[in-house]
């Protein structure tokens, strides 16, 4: 199994107790060999020292067999097929499975809710499901041609029919196109079309042209976040919104390559495979950078863990089975490929119950002298290598393109993909010894070869010969193999003069490459199968032949008020905030993950005296180096509900603050954006959008942080069979990367010293819409969004000036919770405690305590430096004083032990 036995014993555990069963008894990994080389094969598969095997195994009549279903990846079985060959022993087929002692009563609710997925797996109770490679067939479908209707409702028809998630207008031009040409389409050259101009690839929301509900237009979203980037013209910035992520450089020695995908609709239907191949894409898109992947992130939005089952829509799994199955894919690859995870954020929400986030990232590194590709050039050989072709993920750019229903875990099998991180560990050190042997190179994502053969032929033409495309079985019929988006593969242009060296160097590694056509320069894409023609469009209709969508956009009217929530009981709050899940500790979600591998983590996620209190940035750097980088996130969809352009701004505050809070430089700033939204065919959603890029185009100019790349993901809905609709809040994940000039300067939250001052810089005002206060006191009164707080940039820098001075002694950032709960964990990490005067913050205590006016951070200094520290920031405000007692004061009279403090904290796990 992907998730590996022990993992899946104790989910499986877990979920039948939580259901009220009886726990879960024996699970057992169960392998279906058509090879006589059993006793060969024992020594391969069984460890003596820990396990028992059995050729002959029976299923007893209270067990459930599970098996992968035909067409699904099976990592486990295609490594003992590669170590049965080492050993030269035959095998034709593999599959693997598991068994599960179910106690009496189980119900079919169970199974499917918590111990197998449809979309993926079959099985079977009391007998052996059939193994999936049983189920495939040899026989490969001929190429069809589709005849396009002349009405609109036939074209709309067959749209949804095939799953191409193109509207209407999309549909004229394609049934025009090919009446000029005389001839119907091929279903390849329709899959190509459908997935090359999805929401997902072609991003044309973002692209479209927008018409307010005055009569007024505006500027593609997409063409406001360049022009931004443009008008800053930061001179570190090597590369933006262009290719597979952005390039930039910090010092003469090193560029490095950013990229955040998003991952949504796969984990919705099979979480583990979801967000495992959502990290694996992301790190090929840094590869198909020519950087070297160095660390990962992670943002992840769930709905609440103890939702109960009445309350969920149908068809949706429950958002404790996705988050332990989005955790465990997010580890399994990271760990496995060898990355650090080292940022990241848990935000619970029950508008993410239906339609779960997983926002994954990839920081690259590269010499910065490495000259840059230039190809392909005509002539260059067409280069395909890494893990073979096989039925996962089919369509899988379209099905991320639509709303989700009931009926999408039924229909969508054949567009979840499952990882293999060995494999693309070693394409990936393949790609780190083979500079210069290619003239470019991208990543098999979404589309698979179609995506990424049609985007390097894009001006030069391509000729491609798909029965030279190694498979992982037989059957695929010529338009799967195109649009396959089995993972970890890649597309490289070559010369042919190189090529030799290229596939020695393959060999080598022990990765599969292949020569499957040319690049011609002419001005056609060719697809052939046994060289019979499937696919012969122009680059220019492929690539530019979509019309530009046309969306309206109705403004929001968000309510602005600064009233505040009535707290009669302080103490409590400040208790439950530090318990609630979106504040509470993550230590044992982020110790799923390795974030120490490649020693360069010099900031934790987990840091202070314990090593379990939270940072705000993390840093890394080399171990031979002096300077690193600092990574910071912001993200707040609390805020996106009411104001969703106080919400974006917010959150690249958020970062940059971050960043700053750690030691990094607030003068060279790059960012990075993801939006995961509603409809956007619907105004008032589009609207939402649209004032949340000018949110983060105010807030980018106003501290000189440019964008370099970015990712949306729309549609990010939910119909459910009763007709109700779920949608996610406008959600905006801000990445921001900063140098650390010296490695020496880099700074944690915990407090350090009793008798150290705490100064608070940045305002503070009575603003609680969508704050945790109102959370936990069940207050749903509208009221203001933080506002922007303009002076926030040049505060960051003064900060910056002391900390590289060595006037800074901790520092934490006021976020969720406000300045009562940065407090405590500050107080938690360093285990000391605390004295704060609220009047010194603001005369209201309520708003001193917990208002989330942004752009503030708390840092801890010396007394002796006060002086130096309030010359760089003049209007810091000395808030209070750590103490050596086991309490924090929040005001004269309340009082909570650190340890109350700290249990409250680590007690949501």
């Amino acid at each position: 199994m992907p998730d590996g036995g022990a993992s899946t014993a104790q989910r499986h555990r877990l979920s039948i107790r939580q259901h009220g069963s009886d726990q879960l008894t024996s699970i057992t990994m169960v392998g279906h060999l058509d090879s006589a080389a059993q006793q060969k094969l024992t020594q391969v598969l069984i460890d003596p020292l820990l396990e028992h095997g059995f050729w002959e195994l029976a299923v007893q009549a209270d067990q459930l067999d599970i098996g992968l279903a035909p067409g699904v990846t099976d990592g486990v079985a295609e490594q003992v097929i590669h170590a049965a060959r080492l050993l030269q022993i035959q095998i034709t087929s593999v599959a693997i499975g598991r068994t599960v002692s179910l106690p009496s009563g189980a119900t079919d609710q169970i199974i499917r809710r918590d111990l197998a997925n449809s979309v993926i797996e079959r099985w079977s109770v009391g007998q052996l499901v059939e193994p999936g490679f049983t189920g495939r067939t040899a026989t490969v479908e001929p190429t069809d041609t589709v005849a396009l209707p002349a009405s609109d409702e036939g074209l709309r028809a067959l749209s949804a029919e095939r799953g191409l998630a193109l509207d209407l207008q999309e549909m004229w031009v394609i049934r025009d196109h090919f009446a000029l040409i005389g001839r119907d389409p091929t279903d390849a050259e329709m899959e190509t079309l459908a997935q090359t101009w999805s929401e997902h690839c072609a991003h044309k929301s973002f692209r479209a042209d927008i018409t307010f509900d005055d009569d007024t237009r505006g500027d593609s979203l997409l063409g406001q976040l360049r022009a931004c980037t443009t008008r800053i013209n930061a001179p570190f910035v090597v590369s933006a919104f262009d290719g597979n992520a952005g390039i930039v450089q910090f010092d003469p020695h090193y560029t490095y390559a950013l990229k955040c995908e998003t991952h949504n609709h796969p984990s919705a239907i099979e979480p583990f495979g979801g967000a495992n191949t959502g990290v694996g894409g992301v790190i090929r898109d840094i590869l198909g950078a020519s950087h070297r992947p160095i660390a990962c992130t992670d943002i992840l939005c769930f709905g609440p863990e103890n939702l109960p089952l009445s309350d969920l829509p149908s068809g949706v799994l429950h958002p404790r089975r996705i988050r332990e199955g989005v955790v465990a894919g997010v580890a399994d690859y990271g760990n496995k490929i060898g990355l650090p995870t080292v940022a990241g954020s848990v935000l619970y929400d029950s508008a993410y119950t239906s339609n779960p986030l997983v926002f994954c990232g990839c920081i690259g590194i590269a010499p910065a002298n490495r000259a840059p590709l230039t190809g392909p050039h005509p002539g260059d050989r067409v280069i395909v290598f890494g893990g073979r072709t096989g039925r996962d993920g089919i369509r899988g750019a379209t099905f991320s393109s639509m709303e989700m229903d009931a009926t999408t875990g039924d229909v969508a099998g054949a567009s979840v993909q499952i990882g293999d991180p060995i494999t693309e560990k070693l394409v990936s050190d393949l790609l780190n010894e083979a500079w210069g042997l290619f003239t470019a190179i991208t990543d098999c994502g979404a589309g698979g070869l179609s995506s990424a053969i049609g985007e390097l032929a894009d001006g030069v033409g391509a000729d491609v010969e798909l029965a030279l495309v190694p498979l992982k079985y037989d059957g695929l019929a010529p338009w799967e193999i195109w649009l396959s988006e089995a993972q970890e593969r890649m597309v490289v242009a070559a010369d042919p003069s190189t090529l030799a060296a290229l596939m020695a160097l393959a060999q080598r590694h022990g990765i599969e490459m292949v020569d499957v056509g040319e690049f011609t320069g002419g001005h056609h894409l060719t697809v052939r199968y046994n060289n019979e023609p499937i696919v012969d469009l122009t680059t220019e209709f492929l690539h530019n032949g979509r019309p530009k969508r046309q969306l309206q956009a109705v403004r929001p009217t968000p309510l602005r008020n600064d009233t505040v929530p009535v707290c009669t009981d302080v103490r409590t709050a400040i208790l439950a905030l530090l318990a609630h899940p979106n504040i509470a500790s993550k230590a044992a979600i982020i110790r799923r993950y390795d974030h120490e591998i490649l020693g360069s983590t010099v900031v934790r996620p987990l840091t202070g005296a314990n090593d379990d209190g939270p940072a705000d940035g993390t840093v890394l750097c080399d171990p031979n180096e002096s300077r690193g980088i600092v990574i910071g996130l912001g993200v707040n969809p609390w805020f996106g509900n009411l104001d969703p352009e106080r919400m974006a701004h917010a959150a690249v505050d958020e970062a940059i603050r971050n960043c700053v809070a750690a030691g990094g430089d607030p003068t060279a700033v790059a960012l990075m954006d993801n939006f995961s939204w509603g409809n956007p065919t619907r105004p008032s959603t589009y609207g939402e959008l649209v004032a949340a890029v000018q949110g983060c185009c105010d807030a980018a100019e106003a501290h000189q942080a440019p964008f370099v790349s970015g990712k949306d993901s729309l549609n990010n809905e939910y119909l459910a069979a009763d007709g109700t609709r779920h949608a996610i809040p406008p959600t905006l994940v801000i990445t921001a990367v900063a140098p650390l000039r010296d490695i020496s300067h880099a700074t944690t939250p915990d407090a350090k010293q009793p008798g150290n001052l705490l100064i608070l810089i940045g305002r503070t005002l009575a603003e609680f819409g969508g704050s945790h206060l109102a959370m936990v006191l069940n207050d749903n009164e509208p009221r203001s969004v933080p506002s922007i707080d303009p002076d926030a940039p040049q505060r960051y820098r003064g900060l910056h000036a002391a900390i590289a001075a060595g006037l800074i002694v901790s520092a934490h950032d006021c976020s969720e919770g406000g300045l009562a709960v940065a407090v405590a964990e500050m107080a938690i990490a360093g285990r000391v405690g605390a004295t704060i005067d609220t009047a010194a913050v603001h005369p209201d205590p309520t708003t001193a305590l917990f208002s989330e006016s942004v752009g503030r951070i708390i840092c801890e200094v010396q007394s002796d430096h006060l002086a130096a520290v309030q010359t760089l920031l003049p209007l810091a405000q000395v808030i209070g004083e750590i103490t050596n007692t086991n309490q924090v004061w929040f005001g004269d009279t309340i009082t909570v032990t650190v340890e109350e403090l700290n249990s409250a904290w680590q007690g949501h796990q």
